[in-house]
């Protein structure tokens, strides 16, 4: 799944807090902030542990502000392991 998540998002400790949440999980894929204010993430796994870790990405860490969680399916290839990509 493709997730684009927009409110407070970054300077929250969204990515790494998504990281820890995602490896908990035991899902692939990888998170980065957008130059848009927003951030983006891929995850594959479980449809079980892909739907919780979705559950989650509307409220973020502590400090955040979700306004809004997009899905998108994806066929884009993910690699093993959960990744921090920097901003694009």
């Amino acid at each position: 799944m493709h997730l684009t998540i927009s409110g407070r998002v970054q300077g929250v400790g969204y990515r790494a807090w998504a990281r820890r949440e995602a490896e908990k999980h035991g899902l692939s894929g990888w998170v980065r902030n957008r130059s848009d204010g927003t951030v983006e993430a891929l995850v594959s796994g479980p449809e079980d542990a892909v739907r919780r870790f979705l559950f989650a990405c509307h409220t973020g860490p502590l400090a955040a502000s979700v306004k809004q969680v997009d899905v998108t399916p994806s066929t884009e290839p993910v690699e093993s392991g959960f990744r921090q990509l920097p901003t694009f």
